[in-house]
């Protein structure tokens, strides 16, 4: 089980925490991205807003490539495109 595979079971954990609350996947996902929001502050350097900055640019301009980018990093994924 990658790195990934274990934060998406953890988001599914989450989401069974909700039960049956409004809004439950957004509430889970809001969680995670707190979390890592903080990691990333605390742990990538000086240029943590342009690397955080060039992830959601990817995601909101290039939403294939960023997929591409989370298939890599599945266990099921090729690996050609590591993040």
């Amino acid at each position: 089980m990658t790195p990934l595979d274990k934060v998406e079971a953890l988001f599914n954990e989450l989401v069974i925490h909700y039960g049956e609350g409004d809004e439950r996947e957004i509430r889970a996902a809001a969680k995670l991205l707190l979390v890592g929001l903080d990691k990333f502050k605390k742990y990538g350097g000086p240029n943590w807003p342009g690397l955080l900055d060039e992830y959601v640019a990817m995601l909101k301009h290039e939403p294939e490539k960023f997929e591409r980018v989370l298939q890599s990093n599945r266990s099921v994924g090729s690996g050609k495109f590591q993040a």
